[in-house]
């Protein structure tokens, strides 16, 4: 017998668990769903990859399972709002499966897919509706779809949704939603803004936190390289070559520059794809099936990517640009190592982007070990001692000699199989460096 047994769900509805290889509750679902079950308003702060889609799924199905009743034209019994399309259609796929040979029904309304499909859909009701904020309010305003019988309410990844700008959205939607209704809001990270939102939307919640905000999960090894940014792709060719076939995450900041960079690493033999916001909800989900199949091996993206994706087996997270929002850290790095298995960060460091990383480590309350290089001008960081006492600092703080090189030993030798132009530094922020594929 599971502790999913003894939580007091329908029958139907542990069994399907059980078919799904769901048979042992995470810490967040084995807190949030007793409560949620009894129609507490629930706010849920975890890490991701903890589970947190079955934490509120399984309780919401439960609960229609136990009051069946037909939804009338055009309403929707149950709302899921998703920052993404990504995570909006990884929630439909849970919940589909939860509710599979049920009566419930479920659909998805996410930008990127023909609304007129949507809007067809919707005609008969729906049980359970995932979307995305934008694209609900598209239907709204054509009259396609109403909320006021919707009584119940769920906010998954929250924090990201106010990073996003959605918060003005969440208003719109909120204000014509039954003030009777249970809600359930996620998040990996709270913000100030956030206990506004839980004042405006929750009654009297029970508030569980699994981990606290910032922590990675227990089973990722994280490094950083000090390394001009000319010199970035080099050391990721390099880098990814060692571990050819690993299913590898890549993330940048821009749409342009991921896809240069995607570009590049299939011109280098690597199996690669991206996907970012200028790519079709078709190309994207197409990109997405290729990098879980192990078609793809080397995914290239911006922060679209970063939360909510159950992708299995990543072994490797590399930061190819941090992120400006030091949380975003958190969930990028949260795409490995999930379900227990191993994996590992690297991220790579810039003079321009020591700010970020500084701000990073404040948030995560640690400090990531270096891989190589040393630290740029006016950072404390923890590193792998160096031979022979190593070098030092020159005057005025900046790094100096071999310190200064990506790849390089102590005393300044040069990587091995790599020529010794492309590892040129830029000193303190101060001399060009020159690569020969910047």
């Amino acid at each position: 017998m599971s502790d999913f047994d003894m939580m007091d769900l329908p029958p139907k509805l542990v069994a399907r668990l059980n078919d799904m290889g769901i048979t042992d509750p995470t810490p967040i679902q084995k807190q949030a769903i007793p409560h949620a079950l009894h129609g507490r308003d629930v706010m849920g702060l975890a890490q991701t990859g903890t589970g947190k889609t079955a934490a509120f799924g399984v309780p919401l199905v439960a609960q229609m399972l136990e009051n069946p009743r037909k939804p009338s034209p055009r309403s929707v019994r149950a709302l899921v709002l998703a920052p993404t399309r990504e995570l909006a259609q990884q929630i439909m796929e849970n919940l589909k499966g939860f509710c599979q040979r049920t009566p419930l029904r479920a659909e998805m309304v996410v930008g990127g897919q023909n609304i007129n499909t949507q809007i067809r859909r919707l005609e008969r009701g729906v049980d359970m509706l995932v979307a995305t904020p934008g694209r609900l309010l598209d239907l709204m305003d054509r009259k396609a779809v109403r909320l006021d019988e919707t009584t119940f309410l769920v906010l998954d990844e929250a924090d990201q949704m106010l990073d996003m700008g959605f918060i003005h959205d969440l208003r719109k939607i909120s204000s014509v939603i039954p003030k009777e209704r249970q809600t359930m809001l996620f998040s990996a990270t709270m913000p100030k803004l956030m206990n506004e939102i839980a004042e405006s939307y929750l009654n009297r919640p029970i508030r569980i936190e699994v981990s606290p905000p910032g922590k990675a999960a227990d089973k990722v090894t994280q490094e950083v390289h000090f390394i001009a940014k000319a010199e970035k792709t080099n050391l990721l060719i390099e880098l990814l070559a060692a571990h050819k076939g690993e299913r590898t995450l890549v993330f940048g900041r821009t749409k342009h520059g991921s896809e240069k960079l995607m570009k590049t690493l299939v011109k280098a033999g690597f199996d690669a794809a991206s996907i970012h916001g200028n790519k079709s909800q078709g190309q994207r989900d197409r990109a997405l099936a290729g990098f879980k199949s192990g078609e793809i091996t080397v995914l290239v993206a911006t922060d679209v990517a970063a939360r909510g994706l159950d992708i299995p087996d990543v072994q490797y997270v590399y930061n190819y640009e941090l992120p400006n929002v030091p949380d975003q850290y958190v969930h990028r790095i949260g795409r490995t190592a999930r379900a227990g298995k191993d994996g590992k960060a690297v991220a790579f460091c810039a003079p321009d982007e020591m700010t970020d990383l500084i701000a990073i480590q404040k948030v995560m309350k640690l400090r990531i070990p270096v891989a190589s290089g040393r630290a740029w001008e006016g950072a404390e960081i923890e590193e792998k001692p160096k031979r022979g006492g190593g070098a030092g600092r020159r005057r005025g703080g900046r790094p100096g000699g071999s310190a200064n090189r990506p790849r390089g030993a102590a005393g300044g030798a040069p990587a091995a199989g790599k020529p010794a132009g492309a590892r040129r530094r830029r000193r303190g922020g101060g001399n060009k460096a020159r690569a020969a594929n910047g």
